[in-house]
């Protein structure tokens, strides 16, 4: 018969390494899991600007082994140039004419109009969209969802509410785990329940889907150093 001393002692052993062990992969698994998507959007990155690069200046002509990176560096001097370019006459012209171009072609027009737009929104307004986070009842009564307040509703979807007697504000639904995909609604004001959270914490709260709540405290501690 073992001993019971002996026992316990065994048991509270397991018991230490098993909390070593989680607190280990608690700490490796989400930087794991960082370098592995950082890693991934460089090679992407590379792969697709490396092989417009001169072999002339490319320097994995040059070494034994690839240099990671050096397409994103690229890519980020070639963009800024670009905006460099485009601040002055000659490069809007160039824009211009490109632009003009394109609102010829049928399909391509649609599609370079609609992304325009969109990142000429998201980047304008930088400063108001997605800086607030509310609660809204979805998809019934009863049942709550966390939204990001984009914008006052805006265009033909405003005036058709509007004569409806209805003041609204866009909104994006996160899904869970993937808080990048997700539903573009028209809310009421009166519907909405603005949170202190900030979109950060809510992203995380979506994302582990309500394992990560934030502190009710230091979400409004945050928001008064905002302020």
């Amino acid at each position: 018969m073992a001993d019971p001393i002996i026992q316990k002692k065994r048991t509270s052993g397991l018991a230490r390494l098993r909390n070593y062990f989680l607190t280990g992969f608690i700490i490796c698994a989400p930087l794991a899991i960082t370098a592995y998507l950082v890693w991934n959007f460089i090679e992407w990155v590379d792969g697709w600007v490396k092989p417009y690069i001169p072999q002339v200046y490319n320097p994995d002509n040059y070494l034994p082994f690839s240099v990671p990176g050096f397409g994103l560096i690229v890519a980020f001097f070639v963009i800024t140039m670009v905006g460099f370019l485009t601040a002055n006459f000659i490069g809007r012209t160039i824009v211009g004419y490109g632009e003009d171009l394109l609102s010829r072609m049928p399909f391509v027009r649609n599609l370079y109009s609609g992304l325009k737009q969109i990142f000429q929104t998201v980047f304008s307004e930088k400063e108001t969209s997605f800086e607030q986070v509310a609660l809204i009842e979805y998809p019934r009564k009863g049942l709550w969802a966390l939204v990001f307040i984009a914008t006052d509703t805006r265009g033909e979807v405003d005036v058709v509410l509007k004569e409806n007697g209805q003041e609204t504000v866009s909104v994006f639904l996160p899904t869970t785990p993937n808080p990048t995909s997700g539903f573009l609604l028209f809310v009421p004001k009166e519907d909405m329940h603005i949170m202190d959270m900030t979109v950060e914490q809510a992203a995380k709260l979506v994302i582990s889907a309500g394992l990560v709540a934030p502190d009710v405290e230091t979400a409004k501690e945050k928001l008064i150093e905002n302020n």
